[in-house]
């Protein structure tokens, strides 16, 4: 059987907090996690390997109604690789438009600090 951990080690291991795992759950981000016979959930490497590419899609500013459709198509197995390609595609175009918004961004404040720095 492959090791497994509590919530509390899990949201350790991601970073993020057990509320979050279990909205993640609720959410319909990740499958529902395995239970021990103590009815207490207990994650295993592929749950953290998937828990971590989510919170990086959020992260990223994905919407959750976009990560839930990425996880559905995930949960339906294989087929439908060109969609999650497409979803994934989408979102990284976006990122870098807004990369490039935020370096426009980061261009005029290192223009004011050089204009704060001429003056002293």
């Amino acid at each position: 059987m492959a090791a497994s951990m509590t919530i509390s080690e899990a949201a350790q291991a991601s970073g993020l907090t057990a509320h979050t795992l279990r909205y993640y759950e609720r959410a319909g981000l990740l499958d529902p996690v395995d239970r021990g016979a103590s009815g207490h959930r207990r994650y295993d490497e592929a749950d953290l390997a998937r828990i971590a590419f989510l919170s990086r899609l959020r992260s990223t500013g994905m919407p959750i109604r976009q990560v839930r459709e990425y996880a559905q198509l995930l949960r339906a197995g294989p087929g439908n690789e060109a969609e999650r390609l497409a979803l994934l595609e989408a979102h990284r175009d976006t990122v870098r438009a807004r990369m490039a918004e935020m370096e426009r961004h980061l261009e005029l404040i290192d223009y004011k600090i050089d204009v704060y720095r001429r003056q002293l």
